[in-house]
């Protein structure tokens, strides 16, 4: 079991995509430290070798944040919008779209299933 930046990968998937299970890596982003480590895209996870895992894990180490620090720092900067008062930060206080979204119709991921406005009948 391959276990990177603190994450298990799952072992039957290809190392390309066994990589986008760490949160803060994509398939480009994945390709990318295979390339900079050497790595085959097309080995398996249970199939890596330990130098191979060392190998990524200190390229992903160089190339940036992951994981918990990525979290963190995504997190520390909605609080920041938040205490500032800005309209982003209270449409994140709010729940609602933040980029300029209409929310007459459609939002209902960010909001939520339909509240209606009439209780229905329970059927006995």
């Amino acid at each position: 079991m391959a276990r990177i930046a603190g994450v298990d990968l799952p072992r039957t998937k290809r190392v390309e995509i066994g990589l986008t299970y760490i949160y803060g890596i994509g398939r480009t982003r994945s390709n990318a430290i295979l390339s900079a480590a050497g790595v085959s895209n097309d080995i398996r996870v249970k199939d890596l070798s330990e130098d191979d895992v060392r190998k990524i894990t200190r390229v992903i180490e160089e190339q940036g944040r992951v994981e918990g620090d990525l979290r963190k720092e995504i997190s520390m900067n909605i609080k920041r919008l938040v205490e500032i008062g800005s309209y982003r930060g209270s449409r994140h206080r709010r729940n609602l779209p933040a980029r300029g979204q209409r929310t007459r119709t459609n939002a209902r991921t960010r909001k939520g299933p339909r509240k209606s406005a009439i209780a229905k009948k329970k059927v006995e």
